[in-house]
This record gives structure tokens, sequence and C-alpha cells, in this order.
């Protein structure tokens, strides 16, 4: 792939998914140097999941094995501590350097996650919002240790239920920015929107996989217990152990902050009933989770729904989109 006259903008292939649909699969299918598709070995894998970022976080976050990143490389995974904030601006910082090391290298970059707010500012831009005020930063971060994450979080869905509705529970990280943003500016964080159009100096083609609802609410059940079955007990021990805390941000992941939300004790004390009840707590998050994703990702009218499995329905769309870049 070169950049031809017709075009200095450059093309990312985007393709999103809720959890569990099969991203993974598709992708492995398409651009993995073992696969007979006509795009393996032509393209690289920037990593859009929220959680992948993170070391050690591999069984509750579905990361893909040093096998399958062998024979497909992906960038922006495992490039941060659990303890460390990595959040959308970084995201896209780093997406951007990414795609154009992967096109000046004649290949496509592929955008692929399901965490829908990462995707969007990638595309869109990030929204404008009030440089960050240290003392009042310092003071909130003062009432997060003193009254807690969930009083907070009360106080920002009376002043802003709609940048409230859109952050994972115990994610204390965007309740904090959100209410600076208010206390600093007098506005919620829900003023300042997206960018109506894309940015420039990319021609995006966006691909959304589809399930049936009742199908992927399946396969996600499936999953956690294949994740349990795969040591996910012992991968939280062992990041705990490492001196990763359940506070740390890493840790407010699906898949592992539900092993401190019971009052079990964990992992000092714990029973076979605890673990099946892990088990249901993760499974009743990543439904409600997979569900969020499709209703945030919707507004993007631009991608083209396609079945998860329909892998030559994608083949069709990425060649007429790949062709205009040969």
């Amino acid at each position: 792939m070169s950049r031809s006259a017709c075009s200095k903008k450059i093309p990312v292939l985007v393709i999103f998914a809720p959890t569990a649909c099969g991203k993974t699969a598709a992708v492995s299918r398409l651009f993995s140097d073992n696969s007979s598709s006509p795009f393996s070995q032509k393209a690289e894998i920037i990593n859009a999941d929220s959680m992948q970022v993170y070391k050690g976080l591999n069984i509750g976050t579905a990361k893909p094995d040093p096998s399958f990143l062998s024979h497909l490389p992906h960038h922006l995974i495992d490039i941060v501590s659990p303890k460390e904030q990595f959040g959308t601006g970084e995201f896209v910082r780093l997406a951007d350097a990414a795609a154009e090391d992967i096109y000046s290298r004649g290949k496509l970059p592929v955008v692929c996650g399901g965490t829908a707010f990462y995707i969007r500012n990638f595309l869109y831009g990030l929204p404008v919002t009030p440089e960050a005020d240290p003392l009042i930063r310092k003071n909130l971060q003062a009432r997060l240790a003193a009254e807690g994450g969930e009083a907070l979080r009360r106080e920002l869905e009376g002043i802003d239920p709609e940048s409230a509705s859109k952050i994972n529970q115990n994610d204390d990280y965007r309740v904090v920015r959100a209410l600076e943003v208010y206390y600093s500016s007098g506005k919620p964080l829900s003023f300042y929107e997206l960018p109506s159009t894309f940015r420039s100096g990319y021609s995006f083609c966006i691909l959304n996989l589809e399930r049936p609802r009742e199908e992927l609410y399946e396969r996600i059940n499936k999953r956690v217990e294949l994740m349990f079955s795969q040591g996910l007990v012992d991968e939280v021990k062992n990041l705990l152990a490492s001196g990763v805390s359940p506070s740390d941000p890493g840790m407010q992941a699906i898949g592992y902050r539900e092993f401190f939300m019971s009052g079990s004790g964990f992992p000092h004390s714990y029973t076979e009933a605890d673990i099946e009840y892990f088990n249901r707590l993760i499974q009743r998050d990543s439904r409600h989770y997979a569900k969020r994703q499709l209703t945030f990702f919707k507004p993007i009218k631009e991608a083209v729904c396609i079945p998860a499995d329909s892998f030559n329905s994608m083949e069709d769309k990425i060649g007429q989109f790949f062709n205009q870049f040969t």
C-alpha cells in the first residue's frame, strides 16, 4: 500500500463490536499471516479495548495470547501498569502515532475493539474541555478519599446525569474529571460535545459487527465460564500479590472489580459459593456492558453493520476500501 496522488489521507479500517461478539476471530480470519484471506499480512491492529492496555490483565480482558500476536501484530497492548490511569486522550495520541507508522510501512491500520468512546474520539477528535484546575482537582481527590466514590457519583448524577450514565461503576477517575469540568467552567461535561465531522487526515471505513442479542449474551456467559477455567481467580490473586490494589485503575475492569464487591474477604478467605457468585456478577456486568457499548456506538451512522460471521461480506467491503489506496 502506498500513498497515492489521489489521496493524502491515511486510510484506517475501524472494526467495532461488543464484548464476546467475535472481533479476534474476525481479524484473525482477515489479516493473520496464516490466513487464506487476500488481506493476509497486509494490516496491523491498533487495540481499542481500554483494559487490554494494562499489563497482567490477560484472562479477564480476553487479551490475545502471544502465539496469536506472533501471527498478527497488535499495537497498544500491555503498555501501562494497572496502577496507572490511561485515558481517551492518551489513546488517541498513541493510536495516531501507530496509524502513521503502520501506513508508512505499506500496511493498513486497523483500529479494532469494543471501547466505543475510544473509537468515537479517534474518529471525531477530542472535545475541547477546560484545562485541569489543580486546586479543584486536589479538593475533589481529598473528598474522594474522605467520602468515597459513590458519594461523588451521586453528586455527578445530580449535576450531569448524561455524563454519569456513560461512566462505568467504580470509575472514580472519570467521575472526578467530570466534576472538575463542571466546577471549573460552570458547565457539565456533556456540554462539551464531540465534533460532528470526522477528523481530517484520515479516510475511514467503519464496520460494526453484529450478533442477535440472545446469541451474544450466551457467548458472554460461556466466555466468563472459560475465563474461570483458564485461571482467572489465580490471575487476580497474582495481581494483588504483585502490589496492585483493588482501587487501582486496571482493577476497575469488568472481570476484576467483581472479586471485591461481595464482602467475601477475597483473596484471604473465600468459598466455592463465592467463586460462583463472582462468575454470575461478571456475566451480568458483561451483558450490561455489551448493551451500553451498542448504545454508545449507535450514533455513528457511517458504520456498516455486518453479521460477525459473514467474513465474505467483510472481505468485500474491505476490498472496496483497500483498492482505493493501492
